[in-house]
């Protein structure tokens, strides 16, 4: 391990790349819990909004519109983020950004308990989704450069099982909070509170310095990522893939209050809703963390093409099923294959990029990941509308099924992967970070 690379701070190091090795390294350990309960508010909030809007008018149109106000800004700013990573201090951006999205929460709160206009719920959701935008490069890019190269895979598996944790924890956590009496609008403000679980361990203990790959300047500083990506044959395919898996096969989530009411018959702020929303979530998570554990020593190759039928088959069921207690059963397969093919993509990806280029690259993992769903949800809540929920999640099963030929990625070219040599490191120890 190279002499700058952090260090376990216990005696008995575990399996390389698993969770439990991860979690070994102190400094992603303090940021890995922040972020984990700032989460919790983010998805508490996440959760609330799209079940507001349905109930209050009915509409998957309009659902899907919020969520692209929430995502949208991925897809347009993620690239401009990441050069902006490249260019200044990380922590302080990141900082910067998590204040602004507290203070939109607050914003929120008061929005919410005036019953203020829909526009305004729209444009603080999307001042929301730009200002996180504008942050995760530099937070993304920097987190895996708290542990070494080997336990990189560990750290991925956490990191996306934090995400589908907090899916769980937060609605658990709004159903909590509304038994003793508070309202929706006080979520917002509980929401705003959590922010500070980040923004305090980030403050003290800063994120890494790194020296860029990215010494271009003007328009071709946003193209970096993409010249890489074309470069490296493994990045194109990974990304392409996961752009359409998102736009096509991930519309469920964001309509997921719209599909529940129209297949099931059960309203997005009853009980039943938000228990089939829980089951959902704990299959993601159970999927993010088995990457990290389980299936820490398997083929990632065969993982990706294995999860896209399997999630095709899972999409198929739930899109035709309507007895709640199977939705139930297929709702927990569905969210398990659905983040084990998204943590091992990530995974994939990040192995196959050197430290310096990782600013440069994970804008377009987002615009990817989360930048294509909000055009997914544009496109496919009017359809939804109009056809009902069944055919919309059918079309997602097949664009699934087609993905799993498609991003089989054991037909590559040893070339078009990363070489073990050229891995290198520009990260650097606890002492240099700010």
């Amino acid at each position: 391990m190279n002499s700058q690379q952090p260090t376990a701070d216990g005696p008995a190091r575990r399996k390389p790349g698993t969770a439990r090795s991860a979690l070994q390294h102190r400094h992603f350990r303090l940021l890995f819990i922040g972020a984990a309960l700032s989460n919790v508010g983010t998805w508490m909030q996440n959760f609330v909004l799209p079940a507001y809007l349905d109930v209050r008018t009915g509409s998957a149109a309009l659902v899907g519109l919020l969520v692209f106000a929430q995502l949208g800004p991925q897809l347009f700013g993620s690239v401009p983020a990441g050069v902006l990573a490249d260019r200044v201090n990380r922590r302080n951006l990141v900082l910067g950004m998590q204040f602004a999205m507290m203070t939109m929460s607050v914003l929120l709160a008061v929005l919410a308990g005036s019953h203020a206009p829909l526009w305004t719920i729209f444009a603080v959701q999307l001042t929301i989704g730009v200002a996180n935008t504008t942050q995760a490069p530099a937070f993304s890019a920097s987190l895996p450069m708290l542990v070494p190269r080997e336990d990189l895979p560990g750290a991925v598996s956490l990191t996306s099982a934090m995400i589908n944790g907090s899916r769980i924890a937060g609605p658990a956590l709004a159903a909590l909070l509304g038994a003793v009496g508070l309202e929706l609008w006080h979520l917002f403000y509980v929401n705003a509170a959590t922010y500070m679980f980040l923004m305090i361990p980030l403050y003290r203990l800063g994120l890494p310095r790194v020296i860029s790959e990215n010494t271009a300047r003007g328009w071709r500083a946003l193209t970096t990522g993409v010249r890489i990506a074309r470069r490296r044959g493994v990045l194109g395919r990974v990304l392409i893939s996961m752009s359409a898996f998102s736009m096509l096969s991930l519309p469920y989530i964001g309509l997921f209050p719209s599909v529940a009411r129209l297949n099931l018959g059960i309203a997005a702020d009853g009980s039943a809703y938000k228990i089939l929303y829980v089951i959902w979530g704990s299959g993601a998570f159970a999927g993010a963390l088995s990457v990290g554990t389980i299936f820490s020593s398997s083929d990632r190759h065969r993982m990706i093409r294995t999860g896209y039928l399997l999630f095709a088959l899972a999409l198929a069921l739930f899109a035709v099923v309507s007895n709640y207690g199977a939705a139930l059963a297929v709702s927990f397969a569905l969210g398990f294959v659905y983040f084990q093919i998204a943590t091992t993509m990530s995974t994939e990806l990040q192995h196959n990029l050197r430290e310096g280029e990782r600013a440069s690259v994970m804008p377009l993992w987002f615009m990817a990941f989360g930048g294509s769903i909000p055009i997914g949800n544009l496109i496919f809540g009017p359809l939804m509308d109009a056809l009902g929920a069944r055919w919309t999640l059918l079309i997602g099963a097949t664009a699934a099924a087609i993905n799993a030929r498609w991003c089989d990625l054991s037909r590559l070219r040893p070339t078009e992967f990363l070489d073990e040599s050229e891995h290198g490191t520009t990260q650097t120890g606890p002492s240099r970070l700010h």
